[in-house]
């Protein structure tokens, strides 16, 4: 089970994210500030997984929040959730070790996906003794644009289609799915799918139905 802090000046505000929160499986809210000092106090006492951090707060922005939780050697993550749009404070919450930025107004879903990506590297990270590169590069992102190591007879530029299909179906979709969508011959796309499952990109599910093999199901993670 995932803890997560919500801390928000708007006690409506606060009310609904706890209730966002709570409808994802695996996340339970453990407490609601709902200022700077009282995120600091609350986090002291619950030590959570996850604080979702608004940047206005009455007393301190969420940044210096933030800093100080680092400072004390809480090692809590932290989504910012606010309607700071400029590029500063974007920054300086990446500097402060943000794990992602929402932008009010969002929908729930928009939250949802960002708790389950904390729930993916949370269990992936629970699951590594040694990483490898490419679970590293889950871990903390892509890496550019034309520097990823392809195996022989995959093109960078149909990776990224694919992933780019992944990204577009994210309840997951077959290898036939996936070669409609990208215009892909289906043991090409397949290839590519069967590729990012190996390397912790894409996991793979099987749906029963009929007679026959079950069909695989490929859904992007992270």
């Amino acid at each position: 089970m995932t803890n997560v802090l919500v801390v928000d000046d708007d006690f409506m505000v606060a009310k609904l994210h706890c209730r966002y929160v709570s409808a994802v499986a695996g996340f339970t809210v453990s407490g609601v500030a709902h200022n700077g000092a009282e995120a600091l106090r609350a986090a002291e006492r619950l030590r959570p997984d996850l604080v979702l951090l608004d940047v206005f707060l009455p007393d301190m922005d969420g940044i210096q929040v933030l800093r100080e939780l680092r400072a004390a050697g809480l090692g809590m993550d932290a989504l910012f959730i606010t309607a700071a749009r400029d590029v500063g404070t974007i920054r300086e919450a990446l500097r402060a070790g943000a794990l992602h930025y929402l932008i009010k107004p969002f929908s729930q879903a928009a939250l949802h996906e960002q708790l389950r990506h904390v729930a993916s590297l949370r269990s992936r990270l629970d699951e590594l003794d040694e990483a490898r590169q490419e679970d590293v590069d889950q871990i903390f992102g892509t890496r550019p644009r034309g520097s990823r190591e392809l195996p022989k007879g995959l093109a960078a530029h149909t990776a990224d289609l694919v992933d780019s299909v992944l990204r577009a179906h994210p309840e997951g979709l077959s290898a036939t799915e996936c070669a409609e969508a990208g215009s892909l011959s289906r043991v090409s796309a397949r290839r590519y799918l069967e590729y990012f499952a190996e390397t912790g990109r894409a996991e793979i599910t099987l749906r029963y139905g009929g007679t026959g093999r079950p069909e695989r199901r490929y859904r992007r993670l992270g």
